[in-house]
């Protein structure tokens, strides 16, 4: 295999392991779903997962027309998308996840709608930093087939471990402790904040190269 295509799988596989980060979902779900039987569970996981899987998907196929449609080059998405994944890091390295913390009631209110849809599916595993991500490393591949059909496989792994890691959320929380968890989450943290100035290193060095070029 292509030493540069398997860079990039593997690049776009731990970035949207990171920022979907399903280990910190886990609490949100348990607590989302308490006291409901595991038959009534099992649906509500599988139709979040397919829903945000879905969703990251069309921003897979339409981003390039989306980016292309608003004059948005790729330099300037590698920038920006990097420092909306650096803010996306930060809460991260505190314990804690942007947008997961809600309040009480909400969580209480959502519970009588379809929490599959909010907030399981978006903002929890699709939300703006998925979306950033992908269309940061769609912009990425260009027009190289090969390096979208990596992503379309990482992007597809990403939410089989999501579905796995909260299928057993709640003996998961039973044996690791929801401390640990926020471990998980500074270390994911780091390695978004790394991958994040990265992108913004390359977007700078990618526009300088551009201005020199005859």
């Amino acid at each position: 295999m292509d030493k540069g295509l398997l860079q990039f799988g593997l690049t776009a596989f731990v970035t949207l392991l990171v920022v979907v980060d399903p280990f910190s979902v886990v609490p949100i779900f348990v607590t989302l779903t308490q006291g409901e039987r595991a038959a009534r569970r099992r649906p509500i996981l599988t139709r979040s997962v397919v829903i945000a899987f879905g969703v990251a998907l069309f921003f897979l196929l339409a981003g390039r027309a989306v980016l292309s449609y608003l004059g948005v080059t790729l330099h300037a998405f590698a920038i920006s998308g990097g420092i909306l994944l650096f803010a996306t890091a930060l809460p991260m390295l505190f314990g804690q996840r942007a947008g997961l913390q809600a309040p009480e009631h909400e969580e209480q209110s959502a519970a009588g709608e379809d929490i599959s849809i909010f907030p399981l599916a978006i903002p929890l595993l699709s939300g703006p930093g998925a979306i950033a991500s992908i269309l940061l490393l769609t912009t990425q591949a260009g027009s190289d087939s090969r390096r979208l059909a990596a992503l379309a496989i990482a992007i597809a792994t990403v939410y089989l471990i999501a579905l796995l890691v909260l299928y057993v959320g709640e003996k998961l929380m039973a044996r690791i402790g929801e401390s640990k968890v926020h471990i998980v989450t500074r270390v994911m943290g780091i390695v978004l904040a790394a991958l994040a100035v990265q992108f913004v290193l390359n977007g700078i060095t990618g526009y300088y190269k551009s201005l020199l070029a005859p």
